[in-house]
């Protein structure tokens, strides 16, 4: 049987240790973090260095590199966390849209190499920039 996702070899290495990467260790739970939301694969959590009311990530719990590098199969459940996360917010912080930004490799500006996605809360005239 034919695995449905087709793995990306990245350009950006795979962590020989995972103690070295800090969604790693959120995931883990060796890193302790406030969750937004979270189902078997991904949790979110706020933006530490936000650039928007609310500014937070999507991260998923195993470590993939990239978006190219998750498995199809993972595709609802990123799904799931990046709706009910995206609901919360907005409505927490009373916006009136959003963006769903991920970075990939380093040239697209990834900062972090485990796959995450942000999520920017908007409201019309508040300045943010993408990009």
């Amino acid at each position: 049987m034919v695995d449905d996702c087709i793995q990306h070899k990245s350009k950006i290495s795979e962590h020989a240790n995972k103690d070295v990467c800090m969604f790693c260790k959120m995931a883990s739970g060796k890193m302790v973090v406030n969750k937004i939301y979270e189902n078997d694969n991904f949790f979110s959590i706020f933006d530490i260095n936000p650039i928007a009311d609310g500014h937070c990530l999507v991260i998923s719990k195993k470590h993939f590199n990239n978006f190219l590098d998750l498995p199809n199969i993972l595709g609802s459940e990123l799904v799931d966390c990046t709706k009910k996360t995206v609901l919360k917010v907005l409505d927490e912080r009373k916006a009136e849209g959003f963006n769903i930004v991920s970075n990939n490799f380093e040239a697209a500006g990834q900062l972090v190499n485990h796959f995450h996605m942000h999520i920017l809360p908007r409201k019309k005239g508040d300045k943010v920039k993408l990009g």
